[in-house]
């Protein structure tokens, strides 16, 4: 196979060569790139390189851009330095989408809860302290307003949440890493339970879908069913506030609306899944992604010219 030798070089960290990895790939090489799927496990730093990092295939040069599908689970100490390659190759002026900033607000959701809010976006009364007395007395404080969710800090597609309605319902300290993160409920019981996933793009809500339970927790992979959702103009310029708040290139906001209707932003994720998402929309979604890195990477090689 003839290689371009002008091709843009982009990295994609994921862990396997699933669907959303092999979609990505695709798309991004009949954009014209040439595309390497690395896991960030491989990547390390070498201080006496003139560019200090080492990605497999790359020899002594960094690629243009990477984007990230999936970070490899581990230690504190070996995720700890996985984002680090990240903030490295940014460092050095590689595009990443998303970036380390981006993943840590994201991936640690009482950040992404103190964004929100800071940024003035509708988001679930949140608290967060790492004691279990403290935890109590604040759900004594706060159940005659209703009842709690506890979500694991670093937890994703609705694993480990639990309804707090005492303080007798919290968890021992060791089952939840020692960190207390508790949201108002704001649930409401219509013939089940929905909410909405928005995928946000560069700033534009792509695709959108409700997700519907008989269960208060609405994750595709919680048993959530994914719907057609008819365009809101509400919902997307929210979930494009929260992708700003939260700095994330791409995304999927999690958007539910109260007693009120009013819409508030449950969390943000910035290594989102489409699989299900995908099955109810029209939109290209890995196309959308890769069309707009592209973009962003065409705007960055021309100012390097230019510089």
């Amino acid at each position: 196979m003839t290689v371009n030798p002008f091709a843009p070089r982009i990295a994609l960290f994921a862990e396997t060569r699933d669907s959303h990895a092999r979609a990505l790939s695709r798309r991004l090489e009949a954009g014209g790139a040439e595309v390497r799927r690395i896991s960030l496990a491989q990547c390390s730093f070498d201080t006496t390189r003139r560019i200090g990092i080492v990605l497999p295939g790359y020899g002594r040069a960094l690629p243009d851009a990477a984007i990230v599908r999936s970070i490899p689970s581990g230690s504190f100490e070996a995720v700890t330095r996985r984002l680090g390659i990240l903030h490295g190759l940014r460092e050095q002026g590689v595009l990443v989408w998303n970036d380390a900033r981006a993943i840590e607000r994201c991936v640690d959701k009482s950040t992404t809860s103190f964004l929100l809010a800071r940024a003035g976006i509708g988001t679930p009364a949140t608290w967060t302290v790492e004691s279990k007395a403290e935890a109590e007395r604040l759900v004594r404080r706060e159940m005659m307003s209703g009842p709690l969710v506890l979500k694991p800090l670093f937890g994703a597609q609705g694993r480990g949440i639990r309804l707090i309605q005492s303080p007798a319902d919290l968890p021992e300290a060791g089952d939840v890493a020692g960190v207390y993160y508790l949201q108002r409920f704001i649930g409401l019981e219509q013939q089940g339970f929905r909410d909405y996933r928005v995928f946000v793009v560069a700033g534009r809500a792509i695709a959108a879908m409700v997700r519907h339970s008989t269960h208060w927790v609405t994750n595709v992979k919680q048993g959530g069913q994914p719907l057609p959702l008819d365009p809101d103009p509400e919902l997307d310029s929210v979930a494009v506030r929260a992708a700003a708040a939260v700095g994330a290139d791409f995304c999927g906001v999690d958007i539910i609306r109260n007693r009120a209707g009013e819409a508030a932003v449950l969390e943000v994720n910035s290594m989102p899944a489409w699989s299900g998402l995908q099955k109810v929309t029209e939109a290209d979604i890995p196309g959308e992604i890769a069309a707009a890195l592209l973009l962003a990477l065409d705007s960055v090689l021309m100012r390097r010219d230019v510089g």
